[in-house]
C-alpha cells in the first residue's frame, strides 16, 4: 500500500468515488457499516447534509451525535468510518463509539488499520480519552485491526440471536 491517505470528510467533489463505493458495497450484497453508509445517495447533497447535522447533533432521530470521514486514497473513497460522540446503553454493549468499513475490493491491503489510526486521532481531537470498538466474534480481521492499534478485550456481549460480539477498549 503506497497510496497518500487522507481522512475526508465527506464532500460533494468527491460524488462520483463515493457512488462507486456505495455501489459496489450494495452489489457485494453484504451488511452496510459503518451504519451511514446504509443511506441511499441518491439525494447526494441531501446525504452530506444530513451527515453534517448528524455532526452537529441536529435531527438525528434519537441517535447521539456522530461524525463520518471516508478514507481516500488518490482521489479513490476506499473506506467509511463513524465516530458516536457518546455511547447509549445499546451503544455500550452493541455499537460502541467506532464503526468502520472497508471497499469491499480493497481489503486485506492494510486500509482499516491505517483508518482505525485515524479515526483514533479524530476521537481524541473530539475530546475522547478512551473508546469502545465492537465486531462479531467471527470477524478476524476487525478483531486484529482493533488489537494492532491497541485494542484491549473486555466482556463479550451476546445478542439476542445468539451472534457474539467482541469488545475492545482503546486508550488514545
Amino acid at each position: 500500500m503506497n497510496d497518500q491517505l487522507v481522512l475526508s470528510n465527506p464532500s460533494i467533489e468527491l460524488k462520483d468515488s463515493y457512488l462507486s463505493f456505495y455501489q459496489e458495497w450494495k452489489q457485494s450484497g453484504e451488511d452496510m457499516v459503518p451504519w451511514v453508509i446504509e443511506k441511499d445517495p441518491e439525494n447526494y447533497e441531501d446525504m452530506i447534509l444530513w451527515l453534517n447535522h448528524n455532526k452537529q447533533g441536529i435531527n438525528t432521530n434519537g441517535f447521539v451525535a456522530n461524525s463520518t470521514y471516508w478514507l481516500v486514497a488518490n482521489q479513490k473513497v476506499v473506506g467509511v468510518v463513524n465516530i458516536r460522540h457518546e455511547l447509549t446503553d445499546k451503544l455500550f454493549h452493541s455499537g460502541g463509539h467506532i464503526g468502520y468499513g472497508i471497499r469491499p475490493s480493497e481489503r486485506r491491503k492494510g486500509y482499516a488499520t491505517v483508518l482505525l489510526r485515524l479515526a483514533l486521532m479524530e476521537s481524541k481531537r473530539l475530546g475522547m480519552m478512551k473508546v469502545l470498538l465492537v465486531c462479531d466474534e467471527i470477524n478476524e480481521g476487525s478483531k486484529k485491526t482493533i488489537i494492532k492499534n491497541g485494542g484491549i478485550k473486555d466482556k463479550d456481549f451476546i445478542e439476542e440471536d445468539g451472534n457474539i460480539l467482541n469488545r475492545f477498549w482503546i486508550e488514545i
